[in-house]
C-alpha cells in the first residue's frame, strides 16, 4: 500500500512539473529577480503598493505612480534603474491581464515551486563543454567506485566461503579447531550440481588462519585483506592521469639521463697502440705492422735532407 501511494505521489509530482509552461517560467524568473533587487519578501502587489484584490484600474494607477519614481531620467546614478524600470512594466502587464494574473495568483498563494522542471534549469544554466566533461568524469568515476564496492563485498563473501570450506574439510562438519597445520584440498569450481568445472587447490589450515599452498611450497594468507579494496585512486580518470604523467615525465627523465651519459672511452691498450709516445723521443710509435702517415712523412723529409 505504501509503495502504491509513493508511486502515485511521484507521478503526481511529475505531472505537476511537466505542467509548467513558458508563461510560468517567465513568472518564476520575474519573482526571483524582484526578490534579489527589491527584497526577499517583496512580491508583485507589495512592489506596486496595492492589495492582492486591487482592480485593474487601481493597478494601472499604482503603476503610473511607481514608474515616475523609477524612471531612468530621475535616477541617473542608479546603474540598475533600467532593469528595474523594465521589470516594473512586465509586472504591470501581468497583473492587468486576467489569465496571466490568475497564473501569478496561484504561485502567490501556494508559493513558487522549488523544482521548476529540467527544461527550466537547463535553459537558464546551460552547461558548456567543459562542465559537461567534468560532470561525465565525476559521474563515471562515481559509478566505477560504486562497482568497486560491490566487487569488494563479493570478494569478501567468496573468501569467507573458501575459508569455511577449508576449515570444514580440515576440522570436520562440527568445525572443532584442531591444533597444528593440516593440508587439505578445496574445490573452487563448484559443487556437483554446478556447471562450472572442478578446480581443486591445496590449502593449509591451522587453528587461526587459512593459507593458499603454492606449488613451490610458499603459503599465502587468505583473509579479508586479500580482497581488492575500493579506492578513488583506482578509478579510470585518476589512473589515466597518473599513467600519462609517468609516461610523459618518464620519457623526459630517460632523455636527460641519456644526454648526461659520457661517451665510452677507449681502453689503455688501444690508446697505446694508436698513439703512444715514447718517453723523450717526441715521435709516435705505431703498432707493429702499421705505418702512420705522420711517421712516413717525417721519414720522407729526413731522406730529402740527406
Amino acid at each position: 500500500m505504501r509503495l502504491l501511494l509513493t508511486f502515485c505521489a511521484f507521478f503526481a509530482l511529475v505531472a505537476v512539473v511537466f505542467a509548467w509552461e513558458k508563461e510560468d517560467h517567465e513568472i518564476f524568473d520575474l519573482v526571483s529577480s524582484i526578490q534579489v533587487s527589491e527584497g526577499k519578501d517583496v512580491n508583485f502587489y507589495s512592489w506596486l503598493e496595492v492589495s492582492p484584490s486591487a482592480t485593474t484600474a487601481e493597478i494601472a494607477k499604482a503603476y503610473r505612480k511607481k514608474s515616475m519614481q523609477l524612471h531612468p531620467d530621475k535616477n541617473p546614478h542608479d546603474k540598475k534603474i533600467h532593469e528595474r524600470f523594465a521589470r516594473l512594466g512586465v509586472v504591470s502587464t501581468i497583473l492587468r491581464n486576467k489569465e496571466s494574473r490568475e497564473r501569478y495568483d496561484f504561485f502567490y498563494r501556494n508559493g513558487v515551486p522549488v523544482w521548476r522542471g529540467t527544461g527550466y534549469y537547463y535553459s537558464r544554466f546551460r552547461p558548456g563543454l567543459g562542465t559537461a566533461i567534468v560532470f561525465l568524469i565525476i559521474a563515471t568515476s562515481g559509478f566505477q567506485y560504486a562497482a568497486q564496492h560491490v566487487n569488494s563485498r563479493r570478494d569478501l563473501a567468496r573468501i569467507e566461503d573458501i575459508v569455511r570450506q577449508a576449515r570444514q574439510v580440515a576440522w570436520g562438519p562440527r568445525m572443532v579447531p584442531v591444533e597444528g597445520q593440516r593440508k587439505v584440498k578445496v574445490n573452487l569450481g563448484g559443487g556437483p550440481e554446478s556447471e562450472a568445472p572442478e578446480r581443486w587447490i591445496s590449502m593449509v589450515v591451522d587453528a587461526n588462519n587459512v593459507y593458499f599452498l603454492h606449488p613451490d611450497g610458499d603459503m599465502e594468507l587468505l583473509d579479508a585483506s586479500t580482497a581488492t579494496q575500493p579506492a578513488i585512486s583506482s578509478t579510470w580518470f585518476i589512473v589515466l592521469v597518473r599513467s600519462s604523467y609517468q609516461l610523459a615525465f618518464g620519457r623526459s627523465n630517460d632523455l636527460k639521463e641519456a644526454e648526461g651519459v659520457s661517451p665510452p672511452q677507449a681502453d689503455d691498450d688501444e690508446l697505446s697502440g694508436t698513439a703512444s709516445e715514447a718517453p723523450g723521443s717526441g715521435t709516435v710509435t705505431p703498432r707493429e705492422g702499421q705505418t702512420t702517415s705522420t711517421s712516413t712523412g717525417k721519414r720522407k723529409k729526413a731522406t730529402k735532407r740527406r
